[in-house]
């Protein structure tokens, strides 16, 4: 969601930063998006944690994560959240050709469904189904988020699945689900460059570009 079809002005990882810091540490925004970019939360702080070389108790994961998922929903309660440009219209676009279209994100499911209910999407309606982290036993790069969207929209194959990320690691995520195709995009945590190093079948710079993809082979998206 974040980065590829919701524009939150990149709160969540800015506060990932900032509950970890306020722990005693001085790890940079760079830092954190690098390492933490499309994982669930928690593991998102415990892998920039593990980044400084040293041992850290599971207690101090755990602490920071509560105080991250406090700061977050007093983030979100003011934040001004929008959906990125032509989401609303891409998905519109894709169900009329009969495609599947599912959000799947690394938030746990209360937090996604806030962020849904700002942008005035309805499940069932502007897109098919929610997939969140909370949802399955592994988050990413695992890829049990996508074989739940695919039982929750009838899709037996994964070779019909389009897996589209900002991140490194939700590319990986689509790999490791067989997805026929697994694209970057560069509207969120990462650059083309960084984007290209999980080698995905292409990085595409908005929504709208999907359309050009899909429509000649008809493959699924989720």
């Amino acid at each position: 969601m974040a980065g590829t079809t919701v524009d939150e002005n990149n709160v969540v990882y800015k506060t990932v930063r900032q509950a970890i810091n306020q722990a005693g540490y001085s790890f940079t925004q760079e830092q954190v998006q690098t390492i933490g970019a499309g994982k669930e939360k928690c593991q998102a702080i415990r892998d920039v944690l593990a980044s400084d070389g040293k041992e850290h108790r599971e207690s101090e994961v755990q602490d920071i994560f509560s105080n991250f998922k406090g700061m977050l929903r007093e983030a979100y309660r003011t934040l001004g959240v929008s959906e990125q440009p032509d989401a609303t219209a891409t998905f519109r676009e894709l169900r009329t050709q009969g495609i599947k279209v599912v959000l799947n994100t690394g938030y746990d499911r209360s937090t996604a469904e806030k962020l849904i209910h700002k942008i005035g999407w309805v499940v069932g309606e502007d897109f098919d189904a929610l997939v969140t982290a909370s949802d399955v036993e592994s988050g990413r790069p695992a890829p049990d988020m996508i074989f739940l969207a695919m039982a929750l929209t009838g899709v037996e194959e994964s070779s019909h699945v389009i897996k589209v990320g900002d991140s490194q690691i939700d590319i990986e995520e689509g790999h490791n689900a067989g997805c026929g195709m697994s694209l970057g995009i560069t509207t969120g945590a990462q650059s083309e460059s960084e984007l290209m190093e999980a080698n995905p079948t292409s990085v595409i710079h908005g929504l709208r570009e999907l359309l050009h993809l899909v429509d000649p082979c008809h493959q699924t998206t989720a």
